[in-house]
């Protein structure tokens, strides 16, 4: 239980609660937890649920997956984030996506409807909860205008240079890791992985950026030394030269 609460203390929809209300609002929303396998499905594409969940230990991926079988990641929930919020909530309980395990996780499910419901041991700081709530969606919301942005760039170099831009300015600096690896990444962006890790080799050539992994640097190069570069890319090209990206 310590550990749930130290990861509540730090979750959005409890911010302002102190760990005695946040004690009484698990027993007043029915919390479980429950334990998750890599791979495995919390929830599937047209699920009906009522509840919402907290991620307490691992990640967990919102996908959607065509008729095919092709993925594409929507979003990446961390621990201490929520989801399923908006759905468990609202009128439709359908989900639109499938809920899966990044890794083994562990995650906290409670009652989405008693958020709506004033109860005898929780009206005292359910205001919070409900404002708490609201702060939740308008961050969804951002993070979803900045996937719309990636997204919308036509090219599979613009939707890189979006994303990775993205977050460096989220981590505030130009040496960060993203939370994917190459496949994820890929299905998150809507890209081919092939031409994407290509493409990466370019740009890693041209002196924009330097990866290992997950770890990437995006780099500031003058004009000059960028032009000699992408000259020295296209004449390479001609000739046939491969570039190849590691893992």
């Amino acid at each position: 239980m310590k550990k749930i609460i130290f990861v509540l203390l730090n979750c959005r929809l409890f911010e302002r609660l102190k760990i005695e209300e946040i004690e009484k609002l698990l027993g007043c929303f029915h919390a479980r937890t429950k334990k998750f396998e890599k791979d495995a499905y919390l929830f599937m594409e047209g699920d009906e649920i009522s509840t919402m969940g907290i991620v307490i230990t691992g990640a967990i991926h919102l996908v959607r997956e065509d008729f095919w079988g092709n993925r594409t990641i929507i979003a990446r929930i961390a621990a201490g984030e929520i989801f399923a919020e908006s759905f468990a909530c609202g009128k439709s309980a359908r989900l639109p996506m499938s809920v899966i395990a990044a890794q083994k996780t562990e995650v906290l499910f409670i009652d989405a409807k008693k958020i709506n419901a004033v109860c005898a041991c929780a009206c005292a700081f359910h205001t919070k909860i409900l404002s708490n709530m609201v702060g939740e969606l308008a961050g969804k919301n951002t993070h979803l205008v900045k996937k719309i942005q990636h997204l919308s760039q036509r090219s599979t170099r613009g939707k890189l240079i979006s994303y990775l831009s993205s977050q460096a300015r989220d981590a505030g600096k130009s040496d960060f890791e993203i939370p994917f690896n190459r496949e994820e990444m890929a299905d998150f962006l809507s890209v081919d992985r092939s031409a994407m890790s290509a493409e990466l080799g370019r740009m890693k050539a041209c002196g924009l950026l330097t990866f290992r992994k997950n770890h990437f640097t995006l780099l500031k190069k003058t004009g000059k030394d960028q032009g000699e570069r992408i000259k020295n890319l296209s004449t390479d090209s001609h000739r046939g030269k491969a570039f190849s990206v590691g893992a």
